[in-house]
Order: C-alpha cells, then sequence, then structure tokens
C-alpha cells in the first residue's frame, strides 16, 4: 500500500495534468507490447488492433528504448519530461539529461538488462545520447503516433470529469473518485501499491499525471517539485449491465444511459453507447441532469455531459 500524506499546504495544491506525459507513455507503451497487458490498458477494446499491428518487429523499432524499458517496475526518471509537449522535444530534452543523472537514472537497470546494454548511455558519449533521440522518436512516429489522438480524447474526457468534481465537491471529492480502489483517509490518499511507502508531501503538493497504458500507479518523486502521481485512466465498460439496484430506480435503458457517461460524451457519443437513438439520448440526459445526476456544458452546437459527484456515487453503489 502506498500512503501519500497531505499537509494543509498540500490540498491546495493538487494539480491535474492537462494530458498524459508523451514520452513517459512512449516507454509504458513499449512495456505493454512487450508483456501480456494487464489493469486498464488491458481492457481497452481499441489496443487489441493495435496490438496486431505494431508487435511485430518492435525489438528493431524500439532500439535502445526496449532495454531501457524493463517488463514490470521501475523507469528511468529521464523518461518522464512533462514540459514538453510533442515526442521529439521529449526525446531531445532526454538526451540532455546531465551525465551524473543518466548514470544514476541507469544503474538500476544493469542487473536486468546487462551493463553493455546501457554503458555508453550512462558515460553520456554524443552518440548513445543521439541514438537515444533516434530511437524514440522513431519508434513514437512509426507505432504509437497512429493512437495518441485516442489516448488524448481519453485523457480529456476523464479531465473534464476531474474538473467538474473539483468545481462540485473542492479537492476532497476529486482524492475520493480518483480510482476504484483507491481511498481517501484524511490526511492520507491510499493507493494499492507493490510495495509498503508512505510519502509526506511536505507542502509541495501532488501533480496527478493520468496514464494511457499504466497497469497500476507510479510514483515520480523530486524533493524539489510536488510529488508526481501517475494515474491509470479508467475504462468505460458498456457491455456490462448496470446493477438490478440502479435499474429499477430509474429504468434500465436510463441506467444504460447513466453507466454509459463513466467517461464523458456529447449526445451523439453517448446514444452510440447506449444503443439508443440520439433523441432518445437528449431526452434521458435531460431528465438525468434535472436529477442531479448529471451536467451538461455547451459549446455553441456542441455539448458534453458529464457525471457528478451524486452520479458518480450512485453508479459506485448500484
Amino acid at each position: 500500500m502506498l500512503r501519500i500524506r497531505f499537509g494543509p499546504a498540500d490540498l491546495a495544491r493538487v494539480t491535474v495534468a492537462a494530458a498524459p506525459d508523451v514520452l513517459l507513455e512512449t516507454a509504458l507503451s513499449v512495456r505493454h507490447l512487450a508483456t501480456p497487458p494487464s489493469g486498464p490498458a488491458a481492457r481497452r477494446g481499441e489496443l487489441a488492433a493495435w496490438r496486431r499491428a505494431v508487435k511485430p518487429g518492435l525489438a528493431a523499432r524500439a532500439g535502445i528504448l526496449a532495454r531501457l524499458v524493463p517488463p514490470a517496475g521501475y523507469l528511468p526518471d529521464f523518461l518522464y519530461q512533462p514540459t514538453a509537449r510533442d515526442a521529439v522535444t521529449a526525446a531531445e530534452l532526454a538526451a540532455q539529461t546531465p551525465t551524473p543523472q543518466l548514470a544514476s537514472d541507469l544503474d538500476p537497470l544493469h542487473t536486468a538488462a546487462g551493463p553493455s546494454a546501457t554503458r555508453e548511455l550512462a558515460q553520456g558519449s554524443t552518440a548513445a545520447r543521439r541514438r537515444l533521440v533516434e530511437d524514440l522518436t522513431r519508434y513514437h512516429r512509426s507505432s504509437l503516433a497512429p493512437l495518441w489522438p485516442a489516448v488524448l480524447n481519453v485523457a480529456a474526457a476523464d479531465r473534464a470529469l476531474r474538473s467538474e468534481t473539483l468545481l462540485r465537491g473542492g479537492v476532497e471529492a476529486l482524492l475520493a473518485t480518483l480510482q476504484p480502489g483507491w481511498r481517501w483517509s484524511p490526511p492520507d490518499l491510499l493507493v494499492p501499491f507493490a510495495t509498503s511507502h508512505t510519502v509526506e508531501l511536505c507542502g509541495r503538493g501532488l501533480h496527478l499525471m493520468p496514464s494511457y497504458f499504466a497497469s497500476s500507479a507510479m510514483l515520480i518523486y523530486d524533493p524539489a517539485a510536488p510529488t508526481v502521481l501517475v494515474r491509470p485512466l479508467p475504462v468505460t465498460d458498456t457491455a456490462t449491465p448496470p446493477g438490478d439496484v440502479l435499474g429499477a430506480l430509474l429504468g434500465r435503458t436510463r441506467a444504460g444511459v447513466l453507466a454509459s457517461l463513466a467517461t464523458p460524451a456529447g449526445t451523439t457519443a453517448l446514444a452510440e453507447r447506449a444503443g439508443v437513438s440520439v433523441a432518445t439520448a437528449s431526452e434521458h440526459a435531460t431528465v438525468l441532469r434535472a436529477a442531479g445526476l448529471i451536467t451538461t456544458v455547451r459549446d455553441g452546437s456542441r455539448v458534453l455531459h458529464t457525471l457528478t459527484p451524486l452520479g458518480e456515487a450512485l453508479l459506485a453503489g448500484g
């Protein structure tokens, strides 16, 4: 269990990333391809075709990245570049990591990958740095770029939901509804983890980073910056019908519409998920909104429906 301990100042310094970190997702996608998928990523239907298309020839396309990403656990810190907005910039920033940090970050990999796999990069050689940029950008362009719009869409929908929860219930409501199995027990956020740790935030706050490919929580710690908690993005399971209690309370179709909004959606997408007409989806959304279970934001002719904390709670109990 990971115990993240908040002080009063930390609650005022909880932030939510606008999108997944492009370089971290690049690395985690290699892990996803190289090992049997697990966690939320294993249940993403759109990933099956992607895996079939890009897994052949993975080692050749990933290059040194395949040796920097062990099957589980540790990843080198330089594979997280939060200031980069695209893969090329992220790769260049990673290659500019000071040599002492490269050596420190790569040291835990020597046992798993063998010293020869990372020695030149750990020594900071110009050729190894150049190869790192080339391999990272080649792999991202050939393998991850086709899926990246879908990654950003899922993350944007999740962020909209987190923002709505924060606006309606405050930061403690946000922490209490982050992830199934995670528990907010003030002043601690309790997160299932492979080992037991207590992390004191010490007034620096917490930065929540969504991940499309992560199978479980990850922690990125910097004593001079907010602690980063990487959380797997949720998967909307529209094939599973809502519970009998919820169906009896709302009606099976309306309960299905509510369940379909586990990830925010417009009316057309909502209709497709729930298997109803657009007009029927709009009618049910009106009733659910009047009941305080969803909220609807309009931008011109477009709308986005999201669950309220009450709607989340009802689904969780139904």
